[in-house]
């Protein structure tokens, strides 16, 4: 999904567009999976594009804030949720460890095959079936945002099924103040810590850490927040 490099953009345009889209908003919440669907199509339009865009982009702080808090041995079985065309499955693997892609875009799946090696699920995110207590870890990339926000809920129980005790969860969304509908033809929801902390307690999730990137520039100049969360026992 959408990278550090064009989540500035993204606010600015955003900004905009917000009284122009009142009306389409309000439909999406009513019908989350035509909102999903619209926003599939944005990047099955441009697959090729963003691969290009996002092919060399370093997102190893986040790679490396989930497995440091992954306390089974290795090789361990990681689930890229959301993988696109397949960048982050090649850095999974290179460092030793099983990964499974999981993307609602055709051409990211089929991209992600090729590039990587590994097995790729084709699912949408507000149908997702996935095994139960079966991976170590789920990276979740600049994804979750996409997810309309009454729909989160379920999402989240179903991660928190997919991970087996005490498996880890990493998420990275662009931040805002809890904005919600969309930018241009992709919907998202722009989660302040607060709320986004919140919704990941109420889901079972216990937090280990946040931050805020890209590293090193002042929060202003920061527009991605990544957390990690360990699942919680539900008994």
């Amino acid at each position: 999904m959408p990278t550090f490099a064009g989540a500035m953009g993204w606010q600015l345009a955003r900004m905009h567009a917000r009284v122009g889209d009142a009306l389409q908003e309000m439909n999406a919440m009513s019908d989350p999976d035509r909102a999903a669907q619209r926003t599939l199509d944005y990047y099955r339009l441009n697959a090729e594009a963003f691969r290009d865009g996002t092919r060399d982009h370093d997102v190893s702080q986040n790679i490396d804030a989930l497995l440091r808090h992954i306390q089974a041995p290795a090789p361990l079985c990681i689930l890229d949720l959301g993988c696109g065309p397949g960048r982050d499955l090649k850095a999974l693997t290179a460092r030793g460890h099983v990964a499974v892609g999981l993307d609602g875009t055709e051409a990211f799946v089929e991209m992600a095959r090729a590039d990587s090696g590994c097995e790729v699920w084709q699912q949408d995110l507000l149908q997702l079936q996935l095994p139960t207590e079966s991976f170590d870890g789920i990276f979740a990339n600049a994804v979750l945002f996409h997810v309309p926000s009454a729909e989160l809920p379920g999402v989240l129980a179903r991660l928190h099924e997919a991970l087996k005790a005490g498996g880890v969860l990493f998420c990275s969304n662009p931040r805002g103040q809890d904005e919600e509908g969309w930018s241009g033809d992709r919907y998202g929801v722009w989660y302040s810590w607060p709320s986004w902390r919140a919704r990941l307690l109420a889901a079972g999730f216990v937090e280990l850490e946040h931050y805020y990137r890209p590293a090193g520039l002042p929060r202003a100049q920061q527009p991605w927040l990544a957390s990690v969360w360990r699942k919680a026992s539900r008994g």
